[in-house]
């Protein structure tokens, strides 16, 4: 190679190294100007909504897309703070739907919000007592986009224990017990028809209808889960029938499919894969499992080895199954003359709802709001009315064939006799202890004979008079 040559590589190798000095200073800020894009790309804070349930108070924050979060707590004065990064209020419309935001019947005093770090949000929630906070975050569904979910729980809330099987055959003369659960409620509408009919209230509709004609009913007393608008866990539905000693859990649901021909009336009942898999549960659940097991003398799982003691709730759990799948063709045939039936027979599936081992349970589809026609029969009062009388009709007749023991329509099934015990109508003037010296009893025998928490009595109430 010449000299020439060489001076001519020598100056392109400079060029060339220029150029990608050049470049390697320029990228840096290249960069840092794509994080600042980025840093200013917030998340918009569209509307806020409060719901209040028995369970807890919810806080939905509507958002353009998702977002980190912390909370935390402070005292003196009770708060709760929620710092959301890369988020601010939407709009006007957002401010004023804080301002007049309805905080009865919850924790919550008030509500602010303020920008932080030039790009995240602070939201304090001023609160009358402290609470225990719940957060998550919740993918686009149906209506709903990306939320923000803050639940509020009270500090004291405790579950209440499992009341014990012997309580229940205890009382004599009791009413039987039916729990009646409106599926879905508050941010799960269910399922949704033409024109935003939503499954929660039809079933709402329903099951409200159902509970005044049980309680209208001698010998009938009905606890509905959920009163209002708002959502409620599959456990803690369950969990509110077996606090109220339910005899009976029916679950009301309202049916949809990808195309609008799918129609008719569906019952179901716990699978059997079901119904073992959910006896592991209780099984490894050792406080829940206890006392589960009913009868005379009652059956306590606490002395019980693993083996016995799965055994013993299979054993429960066949019983109950079985009186469900009674049950639930007593209601399918109910329901046949005022509406078409999906299914003549009733069918099985492991909803979670249903998995009570205890408690007959039934899971009742009225109909596919996905099917216009059927849609507005569930919109019509009059129609609502039919499925609550055909529900009611169905267990009521169970019932009547199969009344649990120790119950009003037990002794009156039988004839109005006790075998072995004596039973006094209430009149006029009556107390307890007066009828227990009448008697020849002890008080504390007669409230024990008829499930009595109190001294407080009936004018024609009908107690059982135990042996002195």
């Amino acid at each position: 190679m010449n000299r020439a040559t060489q001076t001519g590589v020598m100056r392109r190798t400079r060029r060339r190294l220029r150029v990608a000095i050049k470049l390697l200073l320029l990228a840096p800020l290249v960069w840092t100007a794509d994080i600042t894009a980025a840093s200013n790309d917030q998340a918009t804070i569209e509307s806020i909504r409060v719901r209040p349930s028995p369970e807890r108070t919810r806080i939905v924050l509507d958002l353009s897309q998702p977002v980190d979060h912390t909370l935390f707590s402070l005292s003196n004065p009770k708060r709760l703070v929620i710092d959301i990064e890369k988020a601010k209020l939407g709009s006007e419309r957002a401010k004023k739907i804080i301002e007049n935001l309805n905080y009865r019947g919850t924790p919550i005093k008030g509500m602010r919000t303020a920008a932080r770090n030039a790009h995240d949000l602070r939201v304090v929630l001023e609160l009358d007592e402290q609470v225990k906070p719940r957060s998550f975050v919740l993918q686009p569904i149906l209506q709903y986009g990306h939320r923000l979910v803050i639940d509020l729980y009270e500090v004291a809330q405790q579950i209440t224990p499992i009341s014990k099987q012997v309580d229940r055959i205890s009382k004599q003369m009791r009413d039987v017990v039916v729990a009646v659960d409106a599926g879905h409620g508050g941010d799960d509408p269910g399922a949704i028809g033409k024109g935003n009919f939503y499954e929660k209230n039809a079933v709402l509709a329903i099951a409200k209808k159902l509970h005044l004609l049980l309680e209208k009913e001698p010998g009938f007393k009905s606890v509905l889960t959920r009163k209002g608008d708002y959502y409620l866990a599959h456990r803690k539905r369950t969990e509110i029938a077996r606090q109220q000693q339910a005899d009976i859990f029916l679950s009301i649901h309202a049916d949809a499919f990808k195309t609008a021909e799918a129609s008719g009336a569906s019952v179901y009942a716990i699978s059997q894969k079901g119904a073992t898999s959910e006896t592991a549960r209780w099984l490894a659940e050792k406080e829940n499992s206890a006392d589960l097991i009913g009868g005379v003398g009652a059956v306590s799982l606490d002395d019980k080895d693993d083996l016995l003691a799965g055994v013993l709730l299979d054993l429960s759990m066949t019983a109950s199954l079985a009186a469900s799948l009674d049950m639930g063709q007593e209601v399918l045939n109910a329901i046949k003359p005022i509406n078409k039936l999906h299914k003549p027979r009733v069918e099985q599936a492991a909803f979670l709802v249903l998995k009570s081992p205890d408690i007959p349970s039934l899971l009742i589809e009225t109909g596919y709001i996905s099917n216009p026609a059927e849609a507005r029969k569930l919109r019509s009062s009059a129609h609502q009315q039919k499925m609550a009388n055909a529900i009611f009709l169905g267990v009521k007749r169970y019932i009547e064939s199969n009344p649990p023991a120790g119950s009003f329509i037990a002794w009156r099934k039988q004839g109005n006799r006790t075998e072995g015990v004596e039973t006094y109508k209430i009149v006029r003037g009556d107390t307890l202890s007066e009828i227990a010296l009448k008697h020849r009893v002890s008080a504390t025998q007669l409230k024990r004979a008829n499930g009595l928490v109190n001294d407080t009595i009936k004018i024609g109430q009908l107690l059982r008079i135990p042996n002195s």
